[in-house]
């Protein structure tokens, strides 16, 4: 994994997103995102919060990774 391709600043994510990272480690906690599969997790992301593919994936990864 490289961290580049998730270690990304709560600039990015807001100018993408419209929400801080901290905005989406609560919506991942609330999900219980650590004990699901990182698939499901990006499908979440995209269909109930409308998060660009990518970007799905880039904040699934990264909350993942901060998580272990």
């Amino acid at each position: 994994m490289i961290a580049d391709h998730w270690d990304v600043s709560d600039e990015q994510v807001v100018k993408v997103t419209g929400k801080t990272l901290a905005h989406w480690t609560v919506v991942l906690n609330e999900f219980d995102a650590e004990n699901k599969k990182s698939n499901d997790v990006v499908a979440h992301l995209k269909n109930e919060h409308q998060v660009p593919g990518i970007w799905a994936r880039t904040l699934t990864t990264g909350y993942l990774a901060r998580q272990s």
